[in-house]
């Protein structure tokens, strides 16, 4: 008789019991029902979403301004330089005496009174301004003790600019 050559011996897998099929298919049906988002996931913010995706956000670098905001505003800084308005005289305190002296010699005073002689009309801030330079006038002469002799006929149809020189 021949020699009946054996075959090699296979590992025998054993077969699983209907338990140990039952409890992986539970394991399969666990693992699946947890994919995806939790319940309620949709309505909730996203600054309470955590963790997963927040850190690999790309952010727009055009938006924002890194520059920071003054929260108390100082001075005005601005890219083009502002026109300066002409800055006024300091305003020296000066006796009564010298003040009427300056107004009496007024030239901006004087030629809107000439004009006021020759019946021309002035704008309301050229009125204004005569008004208010008249009425210092007589505020420093008050103050001075200086009053106007009234009492001819002649004196009261005098010119107001002769009565301002002193002539």
């Amino acid at each position: 008789m021949a020699a009946i050559q054996k075959k090699p011996a296979r590992s025998r897998t054993t077969k699983k019991s209907r338990e140990e099929l039952n409890t992986e298919g539970r394991e399969r049906k666990q693992q699946k029902k947890h994919r995806g988002n939790p319940s309620g996931a949709r309505q909730q913010d996203n600054t309470r979403k955590g963790g997963r995706g927040t850190d690999n956000t790309v952010v727009d670098p055009r938006i924002g301004s890194k520059k920071p905001v003054p929260l108390i505003a100082e001075a005005k800084t601005s890219a083009k330089p502002a026109v300066k308005k002409p800055a006024e005289p300091a305003k020296i305190k000066l006796s009564p005496q010298d003040e009427l002296t300056k107004l009496e010699n007024d030239e901006r005073l004087d030629a809107l009174l000439l004009r006021l002689e020759q019946d021309e009309t002035l704008t309301a801030d050229e009125n204004a301004y005569v008004d208010k330079m008249l009425e210092r006038i007589d505020t420093l002469m008050a103050e001075l003790g200086i009053s106007l002799d009234e009492d001819d006929d002649e004196e009261k149809t005098e010119d107001i600019m002769q009565l301002l020189k002193g002539r």
